[in-house]
């Protein structure tokens, strides 16, 4: 779902977030004299925070558990916004809701998927486009963090060699899960090498793990899966005797454990892709939620407890 907004419109609506009572500036918001980072989702903000350490104060537009491609802007995030010092976005067309008012900023912008090699998406109404969710691959996060230390630098130049340090660390990391994932899915016979999941949001996953993606619908949508989306998928399932399907936090798995019980195979458990979760949540930060997927579809596919 895209928001049609014109520009006119999207300014009327920082004006009127700017009036709200209660609806404190972004700025004397918690700024703390630190040059402010606007992201368009958690995982992002999760990122750039590994990125910035303590020197710029990095928040995310959406909050943890929500849905973010059909995603609403309120008059709030639209102030937020305008009072940052820098917005970053993951690009590919996934926050088609953001480009509207960010177009009529006057605020720096950087989008972190800059460079990644794309995969197309193969289905729908959506083949040919690129895939959107880039970030589910360590070794992709790796532009990211690189994007992210120039974009940071060019904010605030002073910091910029302890951007780049913590940049270095953070992709050491994110190795380390690439490595172990693709350790662990080793032992799996080529005809079971499939992840099966409800949205196609783990292409670049499944790519850096050598394993055949099959998914009910290629991006979240409005509609309920169809019949034909679904008798796929458990054909797929059959033939390819996959021990194990998925599905995504942020959508029902109904249509997936109909799969599972009509193509005669387990329900592997739940994925983390479009967001984080609270602090307290299996998933509150970006190595954790990749950690966890990794080692959810590890342990599913190949019949080892997690």
């Amino acid at each position: 779902m895209t928001l049609h907004r014109s520009r006119t419109a999207v300014l009327a609506l920082v004006l009127v977030a700017g009036a709200l009572p209660g609806c404190a500036s972004f700025e004397t918001a918690g700024r703390a004299g630190k040059p402010v980072v606007l992201t368009t989702f958690t995982v992002l903000a999760d990122i750039a925070r590994n990125v910035a350490g303590d020197h710029l104060t990095v928040e995310s537009i959406t909050k943890p558990g929500a849905e973010i491609h059909g995603y609403e802007p309120t008059p709030r995030d639209l102030r937020r916004a305008a009072d940052a010092d820098l917005i970053l976005d993951n690009g590919l067309g996934l926050e088609a809701w953001f480009q509207q008012f960010v177009d009529g900023l006057d605020v720096p912008h950087a989008v972190v998927s800059d460079g990644v090699a794309t995969i197309g998406i193969a289905g729908d109404a959506y083949a040919g486009r690129p895939n959107p969710h880039a970030w589910m691959s360590p070794a992709n996060v790796r532009t990211y963090v690189d994007n992210t230390v120039a974009a940071f630098g060019r904010l605030d130049p002073g910091h910029a060699a302890d951007f780049g340090a913590n940049g270095d660390a953070y992709k050491k990391e994110l190795q380390r899960i690439s490595d172990g994932l693709v350790r662990d899915l080793s032992v799996l016979p080529q005809r079971q090498r499939a992840l099966v999941t409800c949205e196609g949001a783990f292409s670049y996953l499944a790519r850096d793990a050598g394993l055949t993606e099959k998914y009910i619908w290629p991006v979240n949508a409005e509609q309920q899966a169809t019949p034909q989306q679904i008798t796929s998928a458990i054909e797929f399932v059959r033939t390819n005797d996959v021990p194990a399907v998925f599905c995504e936090s942020t959508v029902s798995d109904k249509p997936m454990r109909q799969v599972a019980g009509a193509g005669g195979t387990a329900f592997g458990g739940t994925l983390y892709v479009d967001s984080l979760s609270e602090a307290g949540g299996p998933v509150p930060t970006y190595l954790q939620l990749i950690r966890y997927d990794a080692g959810t579809i590890a342990a599913a596919l190949t019949g080892r407890a997690s």
